[in-house]
């Protein structure tokens, strides 16, 4: 692995990911792209409820003010598993998708990013052992030209 991409939320169970991107990234000398993405809904929800304050103050709510809030709370899991760890280099990456079209922008932000290793986080499913592990998931295991570590709730 030379360079990884983590999807990440701002949640217990995307910190025991970014660990485990961490453990990979050390043994291979590799840095990481931490992929942040809001959804169009929420964006524009957001935006909403902003831009009837900005009425008021005059302001406005823009794309950048957006990836801020998600930043900052990728920035905050990151500094949590990274807090004694300065040999693995990343980087956050913000992006807005719609809801479906969230497993494209994994891979094209893979593909971007020259990443050659996804980890991703999954739902469990019945031990009747079928492939399904969620449609992101499913998605970027069927279509990712390279590795992905899938790390089930």
């Amino acid at each position: 692995m030379d360079r990884g991409l983590v999807l990440i939320e701002n949640t217990d169970l995307h910190a025991d990911l970014l660990r485990e991107a961490r453990e990979h990234a050390l043994g291979a000398d590799a840095d990481l792209v931490l992929l942040v993405t809001l959804t169009e809904d929420e964006f524009e929800e957001t935006q909403e409820v902003l831009d009837t304050i900005g009425d008021v103050e005059h302001t406005s709510y823009t794309e950048q003010d957006a990836f801020k809030g998600a930043m900052n709370d990728a920035e905050e899991v990151a500094r949590k598993v990274f807090a004694t760890d300065d040999e693995v280099s990343y980087e956050i990456v913000p992006r807005i998708a719609a809801e479906k079209e969230r497993a494209e922008t994994v891979i094209e932000v893979a593909d971007e990013e020259g990443a050659d290793h996804v980890f991703i986080l999954g739902r469990k499913r019945s031990p009747t052992g079928k492939a399904l592990f969620g449609d992101l998931a499913q998605f970027v295991i069927l279509n990712f030209d390279g590795y992905v570590t899938l790390h089930t709730e």
